[in-house]
């Protein structure tokens, strides 16, 4: 069966929200831990933001260093978790997922094919913790406090949700590759 896994950006102070205003360094360990995506995922779950967001921008990188990524994100199957949008007709290879979360994602994991990737998209994420669907969450831990009201991870009424550390790499430029399976 396929894993569905999500990688973040997060901040000490639990930021996930907008991390090209307080990501200080992108390293080579980091970028090691994000090719690893590439090679071990062949799907893709969005959230809206995200998918809004990424639509408008991957489809024209046709160069330069973010152009292998761009390939792979425009030629992976994309599925899109959302409520409010009617179509994701504008970015190729995207379905919209409509309907019961869990049916959609455990038939994605019941599907041949590599491991799915969730890219960005926080709420998704959570939604999937909550739901039990997440199998592995890869938090690329910042040493830096974000603040400035920035949407963090997770709320503070969330719902305790225990998980168990499968490794922790500390990077050249201070940040942890901490990779956590639900504990189930």
């Amino acid at each position: 069966m396929r894993k569905v896994v999500s990688g973040l950006f997060v901040s000490l102070d639990g930021v996930v929200q907008s991390p090209d205003e307080w990501q200080f360094a992108f390293d080579e360990e980091m970028g090691a831990a994000l090719a690893d995506t590439l090679e071990t995922a062949d799907t893709i779950l969005l959230g809206a933001v995200t998918f809004t967001e990424w639509a408008g921008y991957w489809p024209t990188v046709t160069s330069g260093e973010d152009a292998g990524f761009a390939e792979w994100i425009n030629t992976s199957p994309k599925h899109v978790v959302s409520s409010t949008l009617d179509s994701v007709d504008d970015w190729a290879n995207s379905t919209l997922v409509k309907g019961d979360l869990s049916t959609a994602v455990n038939e994605l994991k019941a599907g041949e094919g590599k491991d799915i990737t969730v890219a960005g998209s926080p709420t998704l994420v959570r939604s999937l913790l909550e739901l039990d669907l997440l199998d592995e969450l890869v938090l690329l831990i910042h040493p830096v406090v974000a603040g400035g009201g920035r949407s963090k991870l997770f709320s503070d009424d969330a719902a305790l949700k225990r998980l168990r550390l499968v490794s922790a790499q500390p990077t050249s430029s201070g940040v942890i590759i901490a990779t956590y399976r639900p504990a189930r």
